[in-house]
């Protein structure tokens, strides 16, 4: 009867094939009725998602952590006991420290596992063939750092006006191994450079032999990628900028470089082929470094050092 709480529902009338049933009140249409969307993973009590953030926000320390056996590491790996622990000590950027299991831990680990864990770098732990896989043959010795992929900045973030002292930049042409490319970082942050352009092909890139080289330099020096570089320097020419490439046959020797004071892209060529055609063709002069006659050639790390050195001395004396 109207206003009876205790209705139990629609009921079917007599002559119903099915028969007189009592109804489910809506009881059905509500439980098809959507919940919401689904919560955030880390949001979900009872998922590891939300347990590793709240350890996270509690600074706790995790446990090492086994990768998965089809995973791959992106970027780039430093193996060995000694790289690594170098790689750590200069302060060079890590996404992880693989270790292998049951590892006989000298002093080199132990420090290794200890930078890892006051930087807060992921300790995964890995058994030898995984490792093996992840190094891809090289010998690791039980520990590999990952270096994250490098994030290049672009040739026009090194045109800044506002940067302290006279800008000074430096260009490899045909560069490719990435061993001079980090001895390079490491002299440019050494005599007050402003960065380091890289052709987008057939140039070394940073890699982490590059890193490891550099000891802790790239973190300081951007690396801006070109992806032409004889356009690159014609627009560096365009912003005030006077280009010079260092050949063994150059009109000008460097210490008597009078351009040592101005704005200036350093380019250097490889050690065989030296500088191509088209960036000779852009430079506003080809510098020589004086050598002894039974010297060939320099290393381009070694020439670029030393004219580096040169320009930061012409300067002092201005």
């Amino acid at each position: 009867m109207p206003g009876n709480s205790s209705r139990r529902g629609a009921i079917r009338k007599g002559n119903s094939k099915k028969g007189a049933t009592v109804g489910t009140g809506g009881h059905r249409r509500r439980s098809l009725e959507g919940k919401g969307p689904t919560p955030k993973a880390s949001d979900r009590p009872n998922h590891k998602a939300y347990k590793a953030a709240r350890k996270t926000d509690a600074g706790q320390k995790s446990a090492p952590r086994r990768p998965s056996k089809n995973a791959k590491p992106s970027g780039e790996l430093i193996v060995g006991r000694n790289s690594v622990l170098e790689a750590l000590r200069v302060g060079i950027p890590a996404t992880a420290l693989y270790v292998a299991g049951r590892i006989d831990a000298d002093e080199r680990v132990k420090e290794s596992l200890k930078l890892a864990a006051d930087r807060v770098i992921p300790i995964m732990e890995a058994q030898r063939p995984e490792l093996d896989r992840l190094a891809d043959g090289t010998p690791h010795q039980g520990l590999a750092l990952q270096v994250p992929p490098y994030e290049y900045a672009h040739p026009d973030d090194l045109l800044n006006p506002e940067a302290p002292g006279t800008q000074l930049v430096v260009a490899l042409d045909g560069i490719t191994d990435p061993r001079n490319l980090g001895a390079i970082l490491r002299s440019v942050a050494a005599f007050g450079g402003h960065g380091v352009i890289v052709p987008e092909r057939r140039s070394a890139g940073m890699t982490a032999a590059a890193w490891k080289t550099s000891a802790g330099a790239a973190a300081r020096v951007p690396v801006a990628l070109a992806g032409n570089l004889t356009r690159t320097l014609t627009d560096f020419r365009k912003a005030g900028f006077f280009v010079i490439g260092l050949d063994m046959d150059g009109d000008v020797e460097l210490p008597g470089l009078q351009l040592a004071t101005e704005p200036l892209v350093i380019v250097v060529g490889s050690e065989g082929k030296g500088l191509s055609r088209l960036v000779r063709e852009t430079c506003d002069q080809i510098v020589s470094v004086p050598m002894s006659s039974s010297v060939e050639s320099l290393n381009a790390g070694v020439a670029a050092s030393v004219t580096l050195y040169e320009v930061t001395r012409l300067r002092s004396e201005q």
